[in-house]
């Protein structure tokens, strides 16, 4: 839209954007242009106008909630009066007499700023609906109490410890942290620690200067550094070799590190999420895990139950899947029975979540009618050892009234005594590492014994 109360400068400028495959509304006031604003792209007006000025017209496209760019016209000797539109908003400023060939440079660089804005948005509104609470779906008293911690945590730096089996989600609820942290607009920086080969990781988490070993023929910053101001998610936290557990102490602690090859201290702002399949406090006892970094990465701890824990949300999260999954596959289906949601709460699901949707998936694509039912549900066979809520009673392990926690404090107070106190040769005994066995005297309130001379 064009306002201009000269009417040949009008035309002339309508004429030209028209060239360019414009659509144009040419206007003589800013009254008039007011009614036509809400569907204009880019808003191109003088500042001089008959009844209301540029700048109230400019304040009242913003008050209206406008989405136009606008660019203003400005006569020789009245740029501080532009200067002081582009403060309420506009984009730019054409100065009077204007060639053909400026008009159409700065049209197209405000349409391509423009364009950008729309796309950053359009992507941002895209990971609203992906990450918000409500699409990470759970309506068990678990899951709810997740939502809950998730909330008041993202706000904050502190660390968190997400611990689960694999499929539970652990990555959709690192990146609801981050997206809901004053770090969303930052980068988030996903860390699979197993998929990195031990002689690469320390390159691949800190980075390399040039010639730091052979093939290195350009420095490369780290993971860490591609976080910097953002979020890095340390998946399987659990694999991680102990010289990188040290470097990774030191980034918690100090914020600070050295690439590969270099003495020279980076500093890095990065907010840490750890996620981990495994007991790491079994690692620890093993000796497998430091314990002051495992301190510093369990501030907020975050335990995602099994889906076989949490049945209540399988009904919720199949429909959320067959309506998410149909539209893409191009399946008749658009909805599931209760039967067939009955055949999926008698399944143990040892894959989590990210089975029950790889199921939905291939039930959708070989379904013929428009709604899943039982015999559609393409459920794999339990695999061997899997958990089961159908596995046969069997015998019991222990004596009768008997706990594994009692039945271990027994075994470790036996193997003392035949020790005469000696935690190695204790340790010995009963298969475990000096470390573990120190760890749980400890847990038991026992110091140990005697200690043999040199140990």
């Amino acid at each position: 839209m064009v306002v201009e109360d000269e009417e040949k400068l009008r035309r002339v400028v309508q004429l030209h954007l028209e060239s360019m495959d414009f659509e144009v509304d040419g206007v003589a006031s800013a009254e008039q242009g007011l009614p036509l604003a809400a569907s204009a792209d880019l808003v191109i007006t003088d500042l001089r106008l008959p009844g209301m000025d540029g700048i109230q017209f400019i304040k009242q496209l913003h008050g209206r909630g406008a989405p136009a760019a606008v660019i203003v016209m400005t006569a020789h000797g009245s740029v501080e009066t532009a200067v002081e539109a582009m403060k309420l908003g506009a984009a730019d400023f054409l100065q009077k007499p204007f060639s053909l060939d400026h008009l159409a440079t700065v049209v197209q660089k405000v349409m391509a700023v423009q364009a950008l804005r729309d796309e950053n948005r359009r992507m941002r509104d895209e990971l609203d609906g992906r990450y918000q609470f409500d699409n990470i779906i759970g309506r068990s008293a678990a899951m709810r109490d997740i939502f809950q911690t998730v909330e008041r945590v993202a706000p904050t730096r502190a660390t968190v410890l997400l611990a689960g089996e694999s499929g539970v989600g652990k990555d959709m609820i690192a990146r609801a942290i981050h997206h809901h942290s004053p770090r969303s607009r930052h980068p988030f920086v996903k860390i699979n620690c197993t998929a990195l080969p031990e002689n690469l990781m320390e390159s691949e988490l800190f980075g390399y200067e040039k010639g730091a070993f052979t093939g290195a023929s350009v420095s490369k910053p780290g993971k860490f550094e591609q976080a910097d101001q953002g979020t890095a998610f340390l998946d399987e936290i659990g694999d991680v070799p102990g010289n990188i557990q040290v470097k990774l102490l030191r980034i918690l602690q100090e914020r600070q590190f050295e690439r590969l090859g270099s003495n020279l201290t980076r500093n890095v702002d990065v907010r840490v999420i750890a996620a981990t399949n495994v007991d790491l406090r079994a690692a620890l006892e093993e000796g497998r895990f430091r314990e002051d970094l495992y301190y510093r990465l369990n501030v907020v701890p975050i335990n995602i139950p099994p889906l076989r824990q949490r049945r209540e949300d399988i009904p919720f999260l199949a429909l959320h899947f067959v309506t998410k999954l149909s539209k893409d596959l191009g399946s008749r289906a658009k909805d599931i029975s209760p039967a067939a949601v009955d055949r999926l709460l008698e399944y143990s699901w040892p894959g989590n979540v990210r089975e029950l949707e790889n199921t939905i998936e291939r039930s959708l694509v070989l379904a013929s009618g428009e709604t899943l039912q039982a015999g559609d549900m393409r459920i794999e066979a339990a695999r061997t050892g899997s958990p089961s809520a159908a596995q046969p009673q069997t015998a019991p392990l222990l004596p009768e009234g008997e706990t594994l926690e009692h039945w271990e404090q027994m075994m470790i107070k036996e193997a003392m005594r035949r020790s005469n106190g000696n935690k190695s040769q204790a340790a010995r005994m009963l298969g475990l590492t000096r470390n573990a066995l120190r760890y749980r005297l400890s847990q038991m309130g026992m110091d140990g014994g005697a200690e043999v001379p040199g140990e």
